[in-house]
């Protein structure tokens, strides 16, 4: 079966609302570990995780940093408007748009829009960097979201900066509380350095630097990738079946540097933590399929769409013919880093051409990432998520967590 053709009502399963996390532990490494191996399902917690992971891995972390994207705006009425950043407007890149000083334009939720009459929302900030006035005009309206111009008058300002200070960390909705002192700390992984997600990539957040010792210690290696996480991992399957969902796009960085250790470590487990780093790494692979089929592609036409991996020809290419084909066409456009979009969707009929293994959260029933998880092991996802309920683990961003072996056999 195509996995267009998949019923989402099949990936769905009873989630208490008592076994969501709404706050971390206090200890990060001190989460549940659920192991799951051909079949076999063991427990433990993150602190013990060299134990179950062999010397000679590789972890693949997402490096990427959530930032202050929520700005809520204050009428003189006393009303207020809060305008969510999504993403840069089309045709601006992340990086580029984090740094841009003056003025950028973003796609972007507003709460409150009816009652945004005036040409322009302000807010004056007091910095320890000095004062500067913040401006949001609405430019276009867009299906379910707005293309919002911001502008500000003290150009010594990035527009990363002005969002630490204008900016709320926003959490995931299900949640269902405000943002709290503490999570600007523990909404952030240790490594986090890449300003651009709207959420954390959440199976990061059980790392400690100490436990980061610990599995150099041992020798397993480790490399990042960037994936900035979108509003759209939240997003819920409305349709009956996959062919109608949309799957959200994303932005990726990764340097050449990071492939090259992807491509030394073929013939050892290659462990993403989180979903996030998953696709990342599966998506270099169908880059590298495309430039197999096209060396002479631009950076536009090797983004993965969502059904390219079920649908475009050399599906059999090896990972190490993808890899080197994916940096020699690096090597020809003179780039030491890929910066584009990724749809990839991983579901049921998926087979992981890099990931020998993931360490993930435990995810919302009917999701994407359930998807995801059942793409890598099959039906004993069922198996996985009722041992984790009837064994007290705790769900979603802030909660536990699992190494799950991929089944061979599905």
């Amino acid at each position: 079966m195509h996995p267009s053709q998949l019923q989402i009502s099949d990936f769905t399963y009873d989630l208490p609302d008592e076994r969501i996390a709404r706050y971390p532990l206090t200890e990060r490494d001190l989460s549940k570990l659920l192991i799951y191996k051909e079949g076999h399902i063991s427990s433990d917690v993150y602190r013990h995780l060299p134990q179950h992971v062999p010397a000679d891995a590789l972890l693949v972390f997402n490096n990427t940093k959530v930032i202050e994207a929520r700005i809520l705006f204050q009428k003189d009425t006393g009303s207020k408007i809060e305008i969510f950043c999504l993403e840069p407007a089309a045709g601006v890149e992340l990086t580029q748009a984090m740094m841009s000083q003056g003025n950028v334009r973003w796609t972007c939720l507003v709460g409150g829009a009816g009652k945004w009459k005036q040409p322009f929302l302000e807010k004056q900030l007091q910095t320890p960097k000095g004062t500067v006035l913040l401006k949001a005009e609405k430019k276009n309206v867009q299906q379910g979201s707005f293309e919002i111009e911001f502008s500000w008058d003290n150009t010594y300002f990035t527009f990363a900066e002005l969002l630490h200070y204008a900016g709320v960390l926003p959490l995931p909705p299900y949640l269902q509380r405000q943002t709290e002192a503490a999570d600007y700390d523990r909404y952030q992984t240790v490594y986090a350095r890449q300003e651009g997600s709207v959420a954390a990539p959440t199976a990061g957040l059980h790392f400690t630097p100490k436990l980061l010792v610990k599995l150099q210690d041992k020798g397993i290696q480790h490399s990042f990738v960037t994936l900035h996480v979108g509003a759209g991992t939240f997003q819920p399957v409305k349709s009956a079946t996959m062919q109608d969902h949309p799957m959200h796009r994303e932005w990726i960085e990764v340097t050449a540097t990071a492939i090259e250790e992807l491509l030394q470590q073929l013939s050892k487990p290659i462990i993403p933590v989180g979903t996030t780093s998953l696709r990342t790494i599966e998506s270099l692979y169908w880059m590298g399929v495309k430039a197999l089929l096209n060396p002479n592609a631009t950076i536009d036409q090797l983004e993965v769409q969502q059904w390219d991996a079920y649908d475009l020809p050399l599906q059999n290419a090896s990972a190490k013919d993808a890899l080197q084909a994916l940096l020699g066409w690096m090597q020809e456009q003179r780039l030491e880093k890929i910066i584009c979009h990724t749809q990839v969707l991983i579901a049921p009929g998926y087979n992981a051409r890099v990931a020998a293994a993931i360490l993930t959260n435990f995810h919302q029933p009917n999701s994407t990432l359930l998807l995801l998880v059942a793409a890598l092991i099959g039906e004993d996802w069922r198996k996985v998520y009722s041992y984790a309920l009837a064994n007290d683990y705790r769900f979603l961003s802030y909660g536990d967590g699992s190494l799950l072996w991929v089944n061979k056999s599905v």
